[in-house]
């Protein structure tokens, strides 16, 4: 019989930057070069440096921060930023030539948790200027990634990252990425869905997210039992569902997996009502 629920180890009061709990080794999870994938092509806030340019070459250039990303076939990565961002100005300003930069994603829980940053990521790699014979065909795969567009009213420089090397630790571990793992990854299925639904499940039904702990039986860390448990979603994939459980001083991460993998949001709440019959 599937057992959906295991504790992971506590995370007690410590920072994220002491680490955030991990799974059992045996526990089914998306591969490294997915969640790289999966963060890039999602809406998770991201910045853009080129190391060694000299923010002095430009009067008072903005933040790198890209407005819109998306993933050629061929894995290479597509950013739209500022036209007079330092990455902007600086790539228009080199022409052909490759520089280096590194572009790091920073994924925040959708709902209020303790250690709210679920991980980052980072793609390092070569920069340069979409030419404008192929910017039409660039800008065409950014606006399948992102329909309602662009800022309107602002300039944009499209660029081109060629990753060279990625990296990625979050709350299934610490891994490096090859390129070619990257272009041949694809994103996690549930990953757009992924912030309405844990605010969804945070919203209105608390209750059954606290049944789930049930599950757990005497596997769950030791917590006073007049203390009152307070239960958040913390995330969510194709593989299962993870919560993050506090009692008193005490907190902890519990993972429910789900009977088979899911891909769509009808084999979801299938899972989801699977893993609520489990609790009774």
């Amino acid at each position: 019989m599937i057992r959906p629920g295991s504790p992971l180890p506590d995370t007690g009061n410590r920072s994220r930057e002491t680490g955030q709990p991990r799974p059992t080794e045996d526990a089914r999870q998306p591969t490294a070069a997915e969640r790289v994938r999966t963060l890039v092509e999602s809406n998770a806030s991201a910045t853009l440096t080129i190391p060694g340019a000299e923010r002095d070459t430009f009067d008072n250039p903005v933040p790198s921060v890209p407005e819109a990303r998306a993933v050629t076939p061929r894995g290479d990565v597509l950013l739209l930023v500022p036209a007079d961002s330092l990455a902007g100005r600086t790539a228009v300003h080199a022409q052909h030539d490759e520089m280096t930069a590194v572009m790091e994603i920073t994924d925040v829980a959708p709902v209020s948790v303790p250690q709210r940053i679920r991980g980052k990521a980072w793609v390092a790699g070569w920069l340069t200027a979409v030419p404008a014979e192929e910017s039409g065909a660039c800008r065409r795969l950014l606006a399948r990634a992102h329909p309602a567009g662009p800022t309107p009213g602002a300039a944009w420089t499209l660029l081109r990252l060629e990753p060279g090397e990625a990296y990625v630790d979050d709350l299934w571990g610490q891994e490096p990425v090859e390129p070619d793992e990257f272009a041949e990854a694809t994103a996690d299925p549930l990953a757009r869905h992924e912030a309405e639904l844990l605010q969804h499940l945070a919203a209105s039904h608390q209750d059954q997210l606290g049944s789930l702990c049930r599950l757990l039986g005497d596997a769950a860390p030791d917590a006073p039992r007049d203390a009152g448990l307070s239960v958040a979603p913390l995330s969510l994939d194709r593989f299962g569902l993870r919560l993050r459980c506090r009692a008193a001083e005490r907190c902890f991460d519990a993972r429910f997996d789900f009977a088979e993998p899911v891909t769509d949001l009808g084999q979801l709440r299938r899972a989801m009502r699977w893993l609520f019959e489990s609790a009774g």
